[in-house]
């Protein structure tokens, strides 16, 4: 499938800088076989089906991005941790991390970094730029985060991050440390619109996929299909499978909050339409023509041209909709991207979603 189908203009002013006021006050597209409607996220809890279950991904942002200085000449660098890796040296008290790293001059093996007392030597540097670092800190890399690091923001968040995004940019029901990027979906929910879903019935569970940076590479590929996946860690309980055979058997639908939520779900799907525990990589790539296992509907946000997200909307509602719901929305001021408005794609649009184009 040819990538250029899923690119389209994207005004800067159209991106998101800052999140809205209130977490659930973003407004909402809803796209049916039909029609468009706008709401607000408050009245999502109304637009769910009764008899759903809603799965929402729990995974927590971690303050990844770094500034300090090379030792000993001082000049500055930037390094942001992307995962922890396997320690190799059981004797070492250092942990291994794989990150990506920016300065004046390439850093290479040997360089070391100082970040208050933190120390980041590089012990390798891959073809593509990224880095393995062995880092040394008092109490741990965790909590030297916590003291030292920032929010990493996006690229296209045009601004440094302040004492606001340690907030917005993390999820209210955000569990377990590990992503890189928000599970932006996520980001409009409040305590009281998840009460709100739990009164009225619907169930809510939650999964664990920590986002990685590949979520924000778009696909050089001319072709789609020779696009490489990036690869992601995905944790689902015994207790979120019960939930799903539990709506299964009642023949309810499973709302997904976000992509990284759809792309857990079914990593871990069986061909019964149910899910399996599930704690491993994934690198699964839905685009068009994906049959679903396990999601039925889907709440997200507006998402970058040419991008493996785009692809994975479009698998749900069809392209052809997709862009018919994101024209009007670019029109009447609907904001994109992390910090943007969000879409509504109802389990309904399975009936008329195309399968090809």
């Amino acid at each position: 499938m040819d990538t250029d189908l899923f690119d389209y203009a994207l005004p800067a002013e159209a991106i998101a800088q800052r999140p809205t006021a209130a977490r659930d006050g973003a407004r909402l597209l809803e796209v049916r076989c039909d029609a468009l409607t706008d709401h607000c996220m408050r009245d999502f809890a109304q637009l769910v089906p009764q008899d759903a279950l809603v799965v929402a991904n729990n995974t927590r942002v971690m303050k990844a991005r770094l500034f300090g200085q090379r030792d000993p000449t001082g000049g500055k660098v930037e390094l942001l941790l992307l995962k922890r890796l396997p320690d190799t040296d059981g004797g070492s008290n250092a942990e291994n991390w794989s990150a990506l790293g920016r300065s004046n001059r390439p850093l290479r093996r040997g360089t070391r970094v100082v970040c208050g007392d933190l120390i980041a030597d590089v012990t390798d540097r891959a073809e593509d730029g990224e880095l393995e670092v062995a880092i040394k800190t008092p109490r741990g890399v965790a909590d030297a985060l916590e003291r030292l690091g920032h929010v990493p923001l996006p690229p296209y968040v045009k601004r440094p991050d302040d004492s606001a995004d340690a907030e917005r940019y993390q999820t209210v029901f955000a569990r377990h440390a590990g992503s890189v990027a928000a599970p932006t979906a996520g980001l409009h929910f409040t305590a009281e619109l998840i009460d709100e879903l739990l009164q009225r019935g619907v169930r809510v569970g939650f999964a664990t996929l920590h986002v990685g940076i590949g979520t924000f590479r778009p696909v050089e590929a001319s072709n789609l299909d020779d696009h490489v996946m990036h690869s992601e860690h995905v944790v689902i309980d015994q207790g979120l499978c019960a939930l799903v055979d539990e709506t299964r058997s009642r023949g309810g639908p499973v709302i997904a909050i976000g992509t990284t939520c759809t792309r857990a779900l079914e990593s871990a799907a069986c061909e019964d339409r149910r899910i399996r525990p599930f704690d491993d990589s994934t690198d699964l790539f839905i685009k068009p023509g994906y049959r679903f296992k396990v999601v039925d509907g889907l709440l997200t946000n507006f998402h970058m041209p040419r991008s493996t997200l785009l692809a994975l909307v479009s698998a749900i509602c069809g392209r052809r909709r997709l862009f018919d719901a994101y024209t009007p929305a670019l029109r009447s001021g609907y904001r994109f991207l992390s910090y943007g408005d969000a879409m509504w794609l109802p389990p309904e649009l399975a009936e008329c979603r195309e399968v090809a184009e």
